[in-house]
């Protein structure tokens, strides 16, 4: 039965495909099927099979495969995809389907004798896709007569290549894969006969070829073969022409694919089988391929060469690693440098890659390694130094390796390399390279080489090979051979060629940074005595517990006591001599107190004193400075404590050891080096338990921006200009060198701070512009004073005008003109060099605070609970205010970030922090008033952020740590410590008042929101004032976020305990009566209105519940009345925010929100009744009637008659009418009939036109009341 109320009766659908029967769970699946992710298809997929399997009903089988059968010509990719896998699936599971049916429901659904040209894609893709199911369910090798039928088809659609392309091909091609030989001999050959015969002129028919002769070689023999392409094998002299078209054909097909194709990869597979590689790879590959221009071609040899390389033996790859191909690929990646170029490069990279990860053959790794290696241009390989290649190479042809690098520096045999040349090179665009040059060259790369496998972690090295590698670099960096000595292992190779000094600068920088890395080295494994280590804190130490700078100090000793055999290359001097001895007796004394007692002092003594020890080779003046400080200062800290604070004969006490370290660690952190950057942060950590006041502010001074930093800015640019003048000159020398473009490894980087040098333009215009004007009057008074005394200038005394000047009176003139001229312009060159000068200064002090702030970071991580931590405080935050008012550069920028987030991590966030405050507790006080007060006179809530989280630091410090077992009478002195608690709450709470008085206020509600969760206490006492500011705040922002407060109060279970009952119900009261008045006849006029109202309701909501569940005895009265004047017009029937939480308010006093449906249909047949009647407004004005004249109007009732009065009465619309027949008459010069029945041509408005728009309208009115009137 149908239900009347329900609607009309429809009548009877037919439904041929059983559709309605069908579950609406079942249903549903299909459209999860088309779906676009491929998660959810198979998801539905496993659905669908799963409730067949329940369902178990054949008619719902054979409905489901016809539905998806009917898929499989979907319009969308996706849809496509998901039908065809899901019937392989049902294929594979049901068995009772036979294949032959579904392979002619197929055919039949997707015909393509009747299909139209618009349907033929669609219908094409569906018997794709179909035979793609079949050949997925892994039954079609069962039934040999459908797997005829499938390739039959596959065949047919192999012709609709402008939709299908390659595709029937590639899946035939998988189809043989996994037929057996005995139903491919006696079904499938004859019916592959005939692409097997044309195999040559397809990739495709090619690889339907190379993978039956793979797959079946018993029955494609060689006698068979030749039957079939003419040759008995596929590689010979003949085919290969044609091979060479099929692999150009199937590289421009996978152009936009980037992949290697196939057929290509199975046809060097076959030249292998058939011994015949060599002749495959030079008459297809090098003498085809590569003639073609860079493109596709050059790309697929590349794949190639690259796939290649697991299958070969020794002897082939040197064959194909020493070849055109490698040249070839050479050019490429220095072409590739330029933009916008496509770059194979890390293509080859992953493809050499996963050769030497499968690869276990030492011979074959070092082989392959070599070859890359010795492919250069100009001497200089186009490889990169760091290589991750490397990463997999076997121990032992890695120390082969090495050695073969060693040798390579000192006697180069470029002859051996495969050398390549550009275009422009050939074509001598650029000029070419010396010998020496290459060798040079060749040297700069190696001695990076040789680091980055020391660097590189992943490679498997021992503990020998790297210190070989150290040795050697160190060796040729500062020392040369005099005579060989087995004592020696570097002296053994002599050098074919001089190092030269750029040489020597590279390899300085390239040890210095190797030193980085081993500072930093975890121990390596190998050796029994690892496992004892830790090695994820033990870091530069080698197995038995010694640094590896050490050792290379202690070989760097013994160099410089042969001095018959080797010389260092610079000289060193009595006092550096003395230097370098003092430094080895005091490393001595502190290994031997270090076994005795461990102290970090010692270590980070020894550390210091070895670092700055080696680095007297490099920088002998500067270390032999250092090294009289630090060892002044380990005196001193080795001396006992009475002698520690003994005076000077002027009375004046000498200063800590500790602050001599730290000032000579500030002065090392002055010199552009990681190493040094590293060693300082490392050393520092060690001494962080023994830092005293005085040194922690002179770490503080340097960050100071009201402290005057010009000595140490002049120390750190007159230290860092040198270097930057070398880096200057390496950059450049390492720029020529590098054609591939890589940086050399050098160690002068800086931090992880860059540096930007790029000066604010409009401020530096705006210098320039005031900078002139000055120079310009001061050059126009000068100027004035030479024409003037060469009586050149002409003066209203002076009557002789026409007076010309002699020649040498002229020459006079231009002599001091000249020498004028030639001052201003010093004049302005210098004012121009001291701004870039300032300009540096001001970034190189920057860039020396930004290290500096290593050191703050690490005491506040290794003493965050120490007491001089407070003294941090304020320094910082004048460095982040006044950071915020600077300018935007990108290096003040990162240094203001910096410091920002150490500030709010590391010290107010951090787990530790001073818990013994003994004696201090005033200063603490003071200290919370001063940033208290401090925040409320800030313009920018930013800062005024960080000194509220410090105020809150400085509470967190003087409360300490809360136990409940203090002997403290009350709850609040036990939960606030030594805090004095009226005296913090009159702080925050005029900071709260003037946050809820002040119209444009620093503070902001989430601070004291902050505040109210951390320190109940607190909220406790400050709980009325936020209670009084929800009617008394000074804006509508405040009085919300003052209704957020004392919602948070009343959701902390803290401040419920520590509230009376009693007190706690006059809160509820209070609050009541404060929301009351505040929602009173209030008006959402606009969106802060909107926002306290929405707060405000959340208060009630939270208010109304919890004296109702506490049962509290507050009257609601008022607050009630309040809520209900809200609604008084109905304008809370709506959806949104503040109307569900309004009426989840009301719910709480027992009114429901009342159903709007049936108001809607009274409100919709009232709009109905009354639209018909809008239509009798009367007529509209003649220029609205005017302009929509071609509109047709349907005129019916009155108010057709109306309109027929009128225009019987002669009314406007009929003098319109004729005016325009009359217009049309005059235009065409009296054309009767014709002219009257055609319609007047618009004319387009332009801006001319509005003007005598007003004359237009009068002619017409006048014509108009003509018109009538003659009528």
């Amino acid at each position: 039965m149908v239900d009347p109320d329900s609607g009309p009766v429809r009548p009877a659908v037919a439904d041929p495909d059983g559709v309605l029967k069908r579950s609406r769970e079942l249903l549903d699946l299909f459209w999860e099927i088309a779906k676009p992710e491929r998660e959810a298809r198979l998801q539905a997929a496993e659905k669908l099979v799963e409730q067949l399997k329940k369902s178990g009903e054949s008619d719902e089988l054979q409905y489901v495969v016809k539905r998806l059968v009917n898929g499989l010509s979907h319009a969308r990719e996706h849809a496509r995809t998901g039908y065809s896998a899901t019937l392989a699936q049902v294929l594979s599971v049901f068995d009772e389907l036979p294949l032959k049916s579904t392979l002619d429901q197929i055919k039949e659904k997707h015909d393509l004798q009747t299909a139209n040209k618009k349907q033929i894609r669609n219908v094409a893709f569906g018997n794709f896709f179909g035979v793609l199911a079949l050949s997925q369910s892994t039954r079609l090798h069962k039934e040999p007569q459908v797997l005829l039928e499938c390739i039959k088809l596959l065949q047919t659609l192999s012709q609709y290549r402008e939709h299908l392309r390659e595709l029937p091909r590639k899946t035939m091609v998988d189809i043989l894969s996994e037929t057996s030989e005995e139903v491919f001999e006696e079904v499938l050959f004859k019916a592959l006969q005939t692409d097997l015969t044309s195999a040559l002129s397809s990739p495709e028919q090619l690889e339907l070829l190379l993978v039956a002769m793979q797959k079946f070689p018993s029955v494609i023999k060689p006698a068979k073969l030749k039957k079939l392409v003419g040759t008995a094998s596929v590689i010979n002299k003949n085919t290969l022409p044609r091979l060479v078209q099929v692999l150009k054909t199937a590289a421009r097909s996978v152009k936009k694919e980037n992949v290697l194709p196939t057929v290509a990869l199975d046809l060097l597979q076959m030249s292998l089988r058939e011994d015949s590689f060599e002749l495959f790879w030079k008459e297809a590959v090098i003498s085809g391929l590569l003639l073609d221009p860079a493109g596709p071609c050059h790309y697929l040899v590349f794949r190639l060469f690259g796939a290649a390389l697991p299958m070969l033996s020794v002897s082939q790859l040197k064959f194909v690693l020493s070849g055109e191909v490698m040249r070839r690929y050479g050019e490429h990646v220095l072409s590739a440098q330029l933009p916008d170029r496509f770059k194979f490069s890390p293509e080859m990279d992953v493809l050499v890659n996963s050769f030497m990860q499968s690869c276990k053959e030492p011979e074959k790794q070092l082989t392959v390694v070599l070859a890359f290696t010795q492919l250069t241009n100009q001497g200089y390989p186009v490889v990169p130094s760091f290589w991750k290649v490397l990463e997999h190479m076997n121990p032992t042809a890695l120390k082969t390796y090495v050695e073969w690098l060693k040798e390579a520096f000192c006697r180069p045999q470029l002859d051996k390399c495969l050398e390549f040349s550009t275009r422009k090179q050939r074509e001598g665009q650029e000029t070419a390279v010396k010998p020496q040059s290459s060798v040079f060259r060749f040297r700069k790369w190696i001695i990076p080489r040789l680091t980055s496998i020391v660097d590189n972690q992943q490679i498997k090295k021992d503990e020998e090979l790297v210190m070989s590698i150290a040795r050697f670099i160190f060796f040729h960096a500062f020392f040369n051979t005099k005579k060989a000595t087995a004592s020696i292992p570097e002296t053994k190779r002599s050098l074919s060629e001089p190092i030269d000094q750029n040489t020597r600068t590279v390899i300085s920088n390239s040890f210095i940074s190797l030193l980085q890395h081993l500072n930093v080295l975890p121990v390596l494994e190998g050796s029994a005595e690892a496992g004892a280590l830790d090695k994820r804190r033990t870091l530069g130490v080698m197995t038995d517990g010694s640094m590896w700078v050490y050792r290379l100090v202690e070989y760097a000793d013994m160099l410089l006591k042969q001095n018959k055999y080797v010389q260092s290359v610079h000289t060193f001097t009595e006092e550096h001599t003395e230097a370098w001895e003092s430094m080895l007796q005091s490393v001595e004394a502190l290994m031997k107190k270090t076994k005795k007692s461990p102290a970090p002092q010692h270590t980070a003594f020894q550390h210091l004193f070895l670092i700055i020890g080696i680095q007297i080779f490099k920088t002998p003046e500067d270390s032999v400075e250092l090294l009289k400080d630090l060892q002044s200062c380990m005196e001193k800290a080795q001396a006992k404590k009475s002698k520690k604070k003994k005076k000077e004969t002027d009375g004046e006490q000498e200063p800590h050891w500790v602050e001599v370290v730290v000032e000579i660690l500030l002065s090392l952190l002055s010199q552009p080096s990681r190493l040094i950057r590293s060693v300082c942060k490392t050393a520092f950590g060690r001494l962080c338990p023994h830092l005293t006041q005085p040194a922690l502010t002179a770490i503080l001074d340097v960050l100071d921006p009201n402290k005057d930093d010009e000595e140490s800015g002049v120390i750190v640019t007159q230290e860092k200009d040198e270097k930057m003048e070398e880096e200057e000159n390496e950059e450049g020398e390492n720029d020529k060198d590098a054609g591939d473009g890589e940086q050399e490894g050098e160690d002068e980087d800086e931090s992880g701070s860059s540096s930007d040098d790029d000066e604010d333009d409009d401020e530096e215009d705006e210098a320039m512009e005031e900078e002139q004007e000055e120079v310009d009057q001061n050059f126009r008074l000068e100027l004035m004073k030479v024409l003037q005394g060469q009586n050149a200038l002409a003066t209203e005394e002076d009557n002789s005008n026409d007076e010309e000047m002699d020649d040498e009176a002229m020459l006079n003139l231009d002599k001091s003109l000249a020498t004028l001229f030639s001052e201003q312009k010093k004049k302005l060159q210098a004012k121009k060099d001291e701004r870039e000068r300032l300009r540096k200064e001001k970034t190189l002090v920057r860039d020396f605070k930004i290290k500096v702030l290593d050191l703050v970071e690490v005491f506040l991580v290794k003493q965050g609970s120490s007491a001089l931590v407070l003294g941090m405080v304020e320094p910082l935050l004048s460095v982040i205010e006044n950071g915020m008012s600077s300018d935007s550069e990108q290096q003040e920028v990162d240094f203001l970030r910096r410091t920002a987030d150490i500030f709010r991590n590391q010290l107010c966030r951090g787990k530790q922090y001073c818990r013994d405050v003994e004696g201090r507790e005033e200063e603490l006080h003071e200290m919370l008033e001063r940033l208290i007060g401090r925040a409320q006179k800030l313009h920018e809530s930013s800062v005024a952020l960080y000194y509220f989280s410090a105020a809150l630091y400085v509470v967190k410090v003087l409360r300490g740590v809360k136990k409940e077992t203090d002997a403290t009478p009350t709850v609040e002195e036990r939960s606030m410590g030594k805090a004095d608690v009226e005296r913090v709450t009159r702080s925050f709470r005029d900071a709260l008042t003037s946050f809820m008085t002040r119209r444009k206020s620093p503070l902001t509600g989430d601070m004291f929101i902050d505040l109210f969760n951390r320190f109940p206490v607190l909220c406790v006492h400050l709980l009325d004032t936020a209670v009084e500011n929800i009617t008394a705040g000074v804006r509508e922002h405040q009085q919300g976020q003052a209704c957020v407060m004392v919602l948070r109060a009343l959701q902390c279970k803290d401040v419920k305990q520590l509230i009376p009952a009693a007190q706690f119900t006059q809160l509820c009261l209070k609050t009541a009566q404060q929301l009351s008045q505040c929602l009173n006849k209030v008006e959402s006029k606009n969106k802060a209105v909107h926002e306290k109202t929405v707060k405000a309701l959340e208060l009630c909501h939270c208010l109304v519940k919890t004296i109702h569940t506490q049962k509290l005895e507050v009257n609601l009265d008022a607050l009630q009345n309040s809520l209900n004047s809200m609604n008084a017009d109905g304008s809370l029937q709506k959806t949104g925010k503040l109307e569900d939480t309004y009426w989840s308010v009301m719910n709480l006093f027992g009114i429901q929100k009342p159903k709007v449906e049936k108001v809607k249909e009274v409100a919709e047949e009232q709009m109905e009744q009354e639209s018909p009647k809008k239509k009798k407004k009367g007529f509209l004005p003649e220029t609205k009637k005017r302009k929509n004249r071609k509109k047709p109007q349907v005129l019916e009732g009155k108010d057709a008659a109306v309109a027929t009065e009128a225009v019987n009465e002669g009314g406007v619309e009929g003098g319109k009418k004729k005016k325009k027949k009359r217009k049309n008459k005059k235009r065409k010069g009296g054309g009767g009939v014709e002219a009257q029945d055609q319609p007047p041509v618009k004319k387009a408005k332009t801006a001319d036109q509005p003007s005598q728009s007003k004359k237009k309208k009068k002619k017409q009115k006048q014509a108009a009341g003509s018109q009538a009137s003659a009528e």
